[in-house]
């Protein structure tokens, strides 16, 4: 098993009274960790998982008597895939309030209603942790630096779902084609938030088509047969799911940076590979550059959540077409970045960000140097 580097960052919040939220995509491994941290425990536990009709139904007008009747004696409470629970933000507040005995522990892989649900009932009584697929420092410690490095192209291609970078191609390929065919979005349909399933596949596929590029809702609107709104809505809700995320552009100071661009990327490159269904070598590809920057910016994501680096992210583009490819913007001081598959000494940066931002860091990010961006000193 993974050593994931979350659960030390659980552990130290152990026992201080508080609900313990694990949220990210379906099938990285968030009911392993918890189950592996509860069971170190040695404490008496109960689990409900709102995947489990009969665990759902028994919950549904959930009420203080009844928890304290279900809990009985058990000194730890798993509340797995929780915003599958009518309810769950009462369910959940009710257990932190009345029965402070209980460590609680809730799982989730639509932040849908469990965002809406935990964020008032909850306040200022929880610990939030993010678990994304498995990183490349994780698996550096998992069987060595100089192994996971040499495969740097298969996990651009394949990506690394835990099914899929501990497994063979042909389990490996299933447990894509499962999650791109529906079963990572599995919340959106259950909950009748996507009310046509074909028009999502449709925009999953142009999206994928544009990584790397600035998307504009009304284009890609007219690309699937759909209006700008319905668009909107729809990659709202894939990133509440956590399939993919939104980079916005950078606007401050000169005048001619676009004000309200976005670019669209994937938690993981495998997905959206399945989704386009090409897994073909790097070699024969047109989109390296693009792959290379979707693992990037996954990876950096990763780094940041698990180390607790606060940060607000972008890209950079004017209506000249000058560009950065990422930026972050931490404690007021930008740090810019571009990203070049193929090793280079050096980039040259817009003189007009420059200008415009005189106090940034830049830096040049390519296959020699990559490590301690995304983590590994």
């Amino acid at each position: 098993m993974v050593q994931r580097i979350q659960e030390q960052n659980i552990r130290q919040w152990l026992g201080k009274g508080k609900a313990i939220i694990v949220t990210g995509p379906r099938q990285v491994g968030k009911t392993t960790l918890v189950r592996k941290i509860t069971q170190s425990l040695d404490r008496k536990t109960l689990w409900l998982t709102g995947d489990d009709p009969e665990a759902r139904s028994l919950l549904d007008n959930v009420s203080l008597a009844r928890l304290q009747t279900l809990i009985g004696q058990n000194e730890v409470v798993v509340v797995d895939e929780a915003q599958r629970f009518t309810n769950a933000g009462l369910m959940l507040k009710l257990i932190t309030d009345h029965l402070p005995h209980v460590q609680l522990f809730v799982t989730g892989s639509s932040s849908l209603d469990l965002a809406a649900q935990t964020k008032e009932s909850l306040t200022g009584r929880k610990f939030e942790f993010s678990l994304y697929p498995l990183s490349f420092g994780e698996m550096c410690g998992q069987h060595g630096y100089l192994a996971e490095r040499s495969l740097l192209e298969h996990r651009m291609l394949y990506g690394y779902y835990p099914e899929v970078a501990q497994n063979e191609p042909p389990q490996a390929l299933k447990t894509l084609n499962d999650l791109s065919d529906g079963l990572m979005y599995k919340d959106l349909l259950t909950l009748d938030q996507i009310k046509k399933p074909t028009l999502l596949v449709k925009l999953l596929q142009a999206l994928a088509l544009q990584l790397g590029s600035e998307v504009i809702y009304n284009e890609v609107a007219q690309l699937i047969g759909a209006d700008p709104v319905t668009v909107e809505k729809y990659v709202d809700l894939l990133e509440q799911s956590f399939v993919l995320f939104r980079l916005p552009s950078l606007s401050r100071n000169a005048r001619n940076e676009i004000k309200k661009g976005r670019k669209i990327y994937f938690f993981d490159n495998g997905i959206r590979n399945a989704i386009l269904k090409n897994f073909s070598p790097l070699a024969l590809r047109n989109d390296t550059g693009a792959l290379w920057e979707n693992f990037l910016l996954a990876e950096r994501m990763k780094r940041n959540a698990y180390t607790g680096h606060d940060c607000n992210t972008y890209f950079w583009r004017t209506t000249t077409q000058q560009e950065i490819d990422y930026v972050e913007d931490a404690g007021g001081r930008l740090h810019a970045f571009e990203f070049k598959w193929q090793a280079k000494k050096s980039a040259r940066f817009p003189k007009s960000f420059l200008e415009a931002y005189p106090d940034s860091e830049t830096t040049l990010i390519d296959q020699e140097n990559f490590d301690a961006f995304v983590g590994i000193q």
